[in-house]
Formats: structure tokens, sequence, C-alpha cells
């Protein structure tokens, strides 16, 4: 058994049997349209967004293996917000508003990858990706909701979503 393992960047949702997924398996004789349909069904819920996927190829027998890598922060939140792009000047001009419980559930999603301690910690982290975006939260700038959060203002909406 030789396993065989592929990265690839694909938009959540919409990959094809075309490049660069065909041209890369398609000399080892697998079920192509197989392992794209098995891309699309994981990564549905992220339409249209850049996501990492690894494909694992069993040689030998041909079986395969997807697996879905971690999106980064700002993936997650112009995929929230609906937006391609950052602002150009950050500190002037903003390109959208996060409520507080979708910049926790980002924070949610980022936790296995980054090396939060805690939830609260690992939404400021999050806070730091909106600032050089550009993202308000709930109307405010970045960094005075990371100085309310640091205060312990919102440590109850915390505590409801542990």
């Amino acid at each position: 058994m030789v396993d065989k393992s592929f990265n690839f960047i694909v938009n959540g949702g919409q990959a094809t049997g075309g490049p660069p997924i065909g041209p890369a398996l398609g000399p080892l004789g697998v079920n192509i349209m197989a392992i794209v349909n098995e891309i699309n069904k994981l990564t549905a819920e992220y339409n249209g967004t850049p996501v990492p996927v690894d494909v694992i190829i069993d040689t030998d027998s041909r079986a395969f293996k997807v697996k879905v890598g971690m999106l980064s922060t700002f993936a997650l939140i112009t995929q929230v917000l609906e937006i391609k792009k950052g602002s150009g000047t950050p500190n002037k001009s903003y390109v959208g508003d996060l409520s507080f419980d979708q910049l926790v559930s980002i924070a949610k999603k980022k936790m296995q990858g980054i090396y939060a301690s805690s939830l609260k910690t690992a939404t400021k982290e999050v806070l730091g990706t909106c600032q050089s975006m550009g993202v308000t939260v709930e109307g405010k700038s970045a960094k005075e909701m990371q100085n309310l959060i640091s205060n312990g203002d919102y440590d109850s909406k915390f505590l409801e979503t542990t």
C-alpha cells in the first residue's frame, strides 16, 4: 500500500475534474469525478470561498480520502460578510460589520488551528484580523471591541456560547 497525497485549493462546493485536480490525479487511474463529488460535498458550506483540500490516494487499491483544511481567518470573515477583500485603509474606511455572534462563531471554527487557551482569547485573535481588514463588530472598531472583551463586558456572552 502506497499513499500519495495531493494538496489543492478549491472554491468551496465548486471543484471540477479540470485543472488542477484532473491533471494531477488522472495518471493514477482513479475515478476523478468521485473525488470531485466528495470534495464538493465536504466543502459545500464554504460555497465559493477558497478552501485547502488534501486528497490521499492508495495507489494499489485506488481508494481515496479527502480532508478539508482550515480556512484562514480572513477567508471566514469574507465568507460571513460576503465581501471579496478587506479595506485599503482599514482604520479609516470599513468594509463590513460582524455581529458578536458571528465573531464568536468564527473564533470557534479557528480554535483547533490556533494556540488560544480559551474562546475569549480566540475571539480577540480574530478581532486582530478584523482590524487589519477594516471590519467592525456591532458598529465598534476591533480595537474598541478587544478592550471591551478584556474588561469583561462580554463575559456573559462567552458563558452562553460554550
